[in-house]
């Protein structure tokens, strides 16, 4: 089998699996809406590719997904270089994520974790200042949700190995909490 078609087969068996988790990922979504209508914000965490997609993640919140609506408060705590070097030079790379959710989290408030692994450290440290402040937590995982999985209250775990394949699964979802917060507002 070449690469392409194993990698489109992969990808297809993975994004099957959610069926079996679509309980989870309605969940998800309704909470996502409740956050935003009672006036919280959404704040977002993960490393390498899933920064990438804290980034997306808020942008669809903050702009739109798919249809006219009103922006809401969302960030990625993935991009302000400055913020981010600045805490790891002084802290650790373990607490960027930290200080950022004591900074700017308020009880109410939703933050996603993105580990492919479940182990991602400054993730884990960030999920547990936000549940110390009242914070609701999700984790989009990987694997078997590994340490994330106990600590949130919300584990969305894909179970698959492959990096690739849980990230293009975790985009999934969060569009579709995406779909479900356009279609309640």
């Amino acid at each position: 089998m070449d690469i392409i078609e194993h990698s489109i087969n992969e990808n297809l068996k993975t994004i099957e699996s959610l069926k079996n988790i679509k309980d989870i990922i309605e969940e998800f979504g309704k909470k996502l809406v409740s956050t935003l209508k009672n006036g919280n914000k959404v704040l977002i965490m993960g490393n390498g590719g899933s920064a990438a997609d804290c980034q997306h993640i808020a942008a669809e919140i903050v702009g739109r997904y798919k249809k006219e609506r009103k922006g809401f408060p969302a960030i990625a705590l993935t991009t302000d270089t400055s913020i981010l070097t600045a805490l790891g030079n002084d802290y650790s790379f373990d607490y960027i994520f930290k200080r950022q959710i004591e900074a700017l989290a308020v009880k109410g408030d939703m933050v996603i974790g993105l580990s492919t692994s479940g182990n991602s450290a400054n993730v884990l440290e960030g999920i547990k200042e936000a549940k110390s402040i009242g914070c609701f937590t999700v984790g989009l995982l990987g694997k078997d949700g590994g340490k994330l999985k106990d600590l949130v209250d919300l584990p969305i775990v894909i179970k698959q190995n492959d990096t690739p394949r849980v990230q293009e699964a975790h985009m999934l979802i969060y569009h579709i909490a995406c779909e479900i917060m356009d279609e309640n507002f």
